[in-house]
């Protein structure tokens, strides 16, 4: 049992927390610039991982202009790379959902990191396709960092705050992949000083390299995985029970919400990981922009991470507060909707870069909102499964950017058309938010079934006797 002594809250060992908490010890507020154990220090550890993450797996695009010279790299080579870059870490994503239920966020978060560093220094010997394009698929895998981020977020804070500190998290960590689009070349144009370009690149990448190794560290040592001490030491003190593995995945792919949920997130994040990767290269070739002006144009795409999956979030969170979850899925079906119309307005505008440039922002900035409002869904999908439905989910994130650039932008289409495109297929995959229907809350069209609560449909996901041994705890 947790220790309260005056009627305040304590974790395991008796510390007070720093921020107001329920009855679960969940924060009920966000306290951005504290670092404070647990809740903050987990948000803060887990979007700087999943940032680092990003920066790493999109380093090499701002500078394709460069490596694709060294490495005589032809487009469906280039195409092929950055298709691995987001496919292996699918079932990485999946497995993460697993470790996360069992073994908690923590030891994700920093196994990830410290087990793809050697792939990020590894760019730097880089002698052909072959090496450069496994460098990509297996620093990929440190993607897996966004279910780690989402799951913690989900036990550490409240559930009319928990899409707003989802979004947040993972709209930091997704800053990543606008940051290096114009990092990356800066740290290059500064190495040239001190050799040709084709050495200066491969020394830029000593810069996330070492960055995967510092967070790795301060997520293992530093950080907590819930709310009331570390997994092992809830087990122990009989807080939680023992994680069943095999049930709770079966429980979370039984799970229809959860497969809408994997294919629409594949065309809001997986989008955003699309673009990241053949942004910098269009606006590069399109419009006949030198390396670091295109990488700086390019990278406000990315930026818009900064504020706009947070918005996401809040804006499910207030329309919840008003039409619960019905609500929430309404502002992401609209949201995701005109991200598709933009995308397709963008493709259209490839004569003119001030128009490219200003849709562009906009596209980004409703890809980012959609993120954040798909994962202020996600934490409802199920309470025994929330790693599992996290981890499928993010993976259909990263399948979505696999499949749009296999189709769209290898060569069969040219990148203007490729765009415009993949703007009409993500309209029409969107509609999978109208089946996603709750019992106790409803759906976009239908209203609730009576007499069914929230107890009923969670408790669903127990056998009898696990119901049996909660209620004797």
């Amino acid at each position: 049992m947790n220790i309260e002594k005056d009627d305040v809250p304590r974790d395991l060992r008796g510390n007070t927390f720093d921020l107001p908490v329920d009855t679960e010890h969940k924060a009920k507020k966000i306290k951005l610039l504290s670092m404070a154990r647990p809740h903050m220090r987990a948000f803060h550890l887990s979007w700087m991982s999943f940032f680092t993450s990003f920066l790493s797996t999109f380093a090499a695009a701002p500078m394709i202009p460069v490596i694709r010279n060294n490495l005589d790299l032809t487009k469906p080579d280039l195409g092929n790379a950055g298709i691995a870059a987001v496919t292996g870490t699918i079932f990485c994503r999946i497995v993460m959902g697993v470790v996360c239920d069992t073994f908690g966020p923590r030891y994700g978060h920093a196994f990830l990191m410290l087990g793809t560093a050697p792939a990020v220094f590894g760019m730097a010997l880089a002698d052909g396709f072959t090496s450069f394009l496994l460098c990509r698929f297996f620093i990929g895998f440190s993607l897996a960092t966004f279910v780690a981020t989402q799951f913690w977020s989900s036990v550490m804070f409240n559930g009319k705050i928990v899409g707003t500190a989802n979004a947040t998290t993972a709209g930091w960590g997704n800053l990543g992949g606008g940051v290096t689009q114009f990092l990356m070349p800066v740290i290059y144009t500064g190495l040239l000083a001190y050799g040709p370009p084709f050495q200066a690149w491969r020394m830029a990448f000593f810069v996330p390299g070492s960055m995967h190794i510092l967070v790795g560290i301060l997520v293992l040592f530093f950080a907590q995985d819930l709310p009331d001490g570390q997994y092992r030491e809830c087990i122990k003190a009989g807080e939680m029970a023992k994680p069943n593995s095999l049930r709770i995945f079966l429980q979370g792919v039984k799970n229809y919400r959860m497969w809408c949920m994997v294919a629409t997130y594949g065309f809001c994040f997986g989008v955003e990981l699309t673009m990241n990767n053949i942004i910098a290269p269009y606006l590069f070739d399109q419009f006949n922009l030198n390396i670091q002006i295109a990488g700086v144009l390019g990278s406000c795409f990315g930026l818009m991470n900064l504020f706009a999956r947070s918005l996401g979030g809040l804006a499910s969170d207030i329309t919840a507060a008003k039409y619960g979850m019905r609500g929430r899925l309404w502002a992401l079906w609209i949201m995701q909707t005109l991200e598709g119309a933009l995308c397709i307005v963008m493709g259209r505008l490839y004569m003119t870069l001030p128009g490219t440039l200003v849709v562009m922002i906009m596209f980004s900035t409703v890809v980012q909102m959609s993120e954040g409002a798909s994962y202020a869904v996600v934490p409802y999908i199920s309470k025994r499964s929330l790693g599992i439905c996290s981890g499928f989910i993010g993976a259909g994130g990263n399948a979505g950017s696999s499949i749009t650039q296999a189709i769209f932008f290898k060569g069969a289409y040219s990148t203007q058309d490729g765009i415009s495109y993949m703007g009409a297929m993500i309209i029409g995959v969107t509609l999978l938010v109208i089946p996603i229907y709750f019992p106790m809350w409803g759906g976009m069209f239908c209203g609730p079934k009576e007499g069914v609560t929230e107890s009923d449909y969670y408790l669903a996901d127990f056998t009898e006797e696990e119901k049996a041994e909660k209620a004797s705890q």
